[in-house]
């Protein structure tokens, strides 16, 4: 059994190297797929929505995987492939800053239109009301991930690292935005009023 599975890891370090993008996108499928099937056991599915697998699985394999492969090449690229703490910091800052909100905008849109078949209006409400708190958990969980990544992580092996992540994040993206949705919008109120009451006080 140990020899299988040895013999699988150096195969897929073999197709890693040689079609690095094509292995990727395969990665990513596949790893779309545990993440949803796992997703929709803990939300209560009892039978499996294929339809809504195979098209993650397809945004995963057609879109993920390769967009990952040519952002991470690009990025060493422009920081001519330096690790030092200020390189790292600037490649964290500028994923954040351009392909998190991207890609996380992008999700929503595919699901909502393709996933769910939902008329764009009501997609648009959806993304309005949840995309601050979805970028905002973004934010407080991927630096730290980007910066494992970009530090510690070889090129050819960080599109796999981030899918493997990804795969646990969208898994419980659903609990974290039952969590994060009420905390900002306590919080954005409370900033709002405080400054408001204090100016009725002074008055």
């Amino acid at each position: 059994m140990g020899s299988i599975a040895k013999k699988g890891l150096q195969q897929y370090l073999f197709q890693l190297q040689h079609h690095p993008l094509r292995t990727k996108a395969i990665t990513a499928g596949v790893l779309s797929a545990i993440s949803d099937i796992v997703a929709q056991k803990l939300s209560g599915i009892q039978k499996l929505q294929l339809r809504r697998l195979l098209l993650k699985v397809v945004f995963g394999f057609a879109y993920f995987g390769p967009f990952g492969h040519f952002l991470h090449i690009l990025l060493d690229k422009l920081f001519k492939g330096k690790k030092d703490t200020k390189t790292v910091a600037k490649k964290v800052a500028l994923e954040q800053l351009t392909s998190s909100p991207w890609n996380n905008f992008l999700f929503m849109v595919y699901y909502g239109l393709v996933v769910e078949a939902r008329p764009w209006i009501h997609v648009k409400a959806k993304i309005k009301k949840d995309y601050p708190a979805v970028q905002y958990a973004s934010w407080t969980f991927w630096p730290v991930v980007g910066w494992v990544n970009h530090q510690y992580v070889p090129l050819q092996f960080r599109v796999i690292f981030h899918s493997v992540i990804a795969c646990c994040w969208y898994v419980f993206l659903p609990q974290i935005l039952l969590l994060y949705v009420p905390w900002l919008l306590r919080t954005i109120f409370s900033c709002i009023c405080r400054p408001l009451s204090l100016i009725a006080i002074i008055y």
